[in-house]
């Protein structure tokens, strides 16, 4: 049994605060035992893009090494959620993922950008300031392999594929769908996604605050291989946690066994 935390944290507007929180926070959720923590999308910078430049950093900077100390530190695995990257004049919307030991053992960039445009709802380009990634994301622990992507890349079934054939068992999404997105389609995909797949798939969002420009859905959820929904927040600031218990993909495998009967072949001649 993995035991895990999703970290829906409160994000201001002063990075180090931000940092200094999510520090809290993680301690606050390790404290009675803890495998594995997920911070939210963009965790230490509000989510607009006359923010990511500013709040950027390049890979090992102070928002780095906080997560890099908190995971040595508590002895967990630690997705940072995500934050902006600078590199050689880029911006990217970065996760990275630590060890117990505080290495980084896996770094995902988005890769499908945030631009839609939802008649009488959201409008929001990230193509305007960030640039794509483009990796597949998988990484091991001593429970097995996990995915990672962030938020949009999500709704690409292509992706969730490929880290479930790379022998991800679990998905891992910080996001930050938003209140027009978030009520019509955030539990859908990620119940979709893990039965899809026959894996666990974990969304962690930033809480809610209306006061924003972006307004974040929260709703943190976890969902099992059968697509039952096992923990979901609301929309305030919340520590959820769980536990994860892999055999249950195994189990729904045998029971549904839609990855053994697929025929790639058939698929492959249109």
């Amino acid at each position: 049994m993995m035991r895990i935390a999703m970290i829906q944290m409160q994000v201001g507007h002063d990075k180090g605060k931000n940092l200094a929180h999510a520090r809290k926070l993680l301690h606050n959720a390790a404290a009675d035992g803890l495998d594995l923590a997920v911070l939210p999308e963009m965790f230490c910078c509000p989510y607009a893009n006359r923010y990511f430049e500013a709040f950027g950093e390049p890979e090992g900077g102070a928002g780095w090494q906080m997560l890099s100390d908190a995971a040595r530190e508590l002895g967990i695995y630690l997705v940072g959620g995500s934050m902006p990257e600078l590199e050689n004049g880029k911006i990217y919307n970065t996760s990275y993922v630590f060890d117990r030991t505080g290495r980084q053992i896996a770094k995902h960039r988005k890769a499908h950008l945030f631009d839609i445009d939802v008649e009488g709802g959201q409008r929001f380009r990230e193509s305007d300031t960030l640039s794509p990634g483009n990796q597949i994301t998988v990484f091991d622990t001593e429970f097995g392999k996990m995915g990672l992507c962030i938020c949009f890349d999500l709704r690409f079934q292509e992706m969730a594929k490929l880290m479930a054939d790379r022998g991800a068992q679990l998905i891992i999404v910080p996001a930050a769908f938003n209140m027009t997105t978030g009520p019509a389609h955030w539990e859908l995909l990620f119940r979709q996604r893990a039965v899809d797949n026959q894996i666990f798939t974990l969304g962690t969002a930033p809480a809610r605050d209306c006061a924003e420009e972006y307004v974040s859905y929260g709703n943190s959820i976890l969902v099992d291989p059968w697509g039952t929904v096992l923990a979901r927040a609301g929309d305030k600031e919340e520590i959820l946690r769980c536990g994860i218990d892999f055999s249950r993909c195994d189990s729904i495998r045998r029971q549904l066994p839609i990855r053994s009967a697929r025929r790639e072949e058939l698929y492959a001649a249109f």
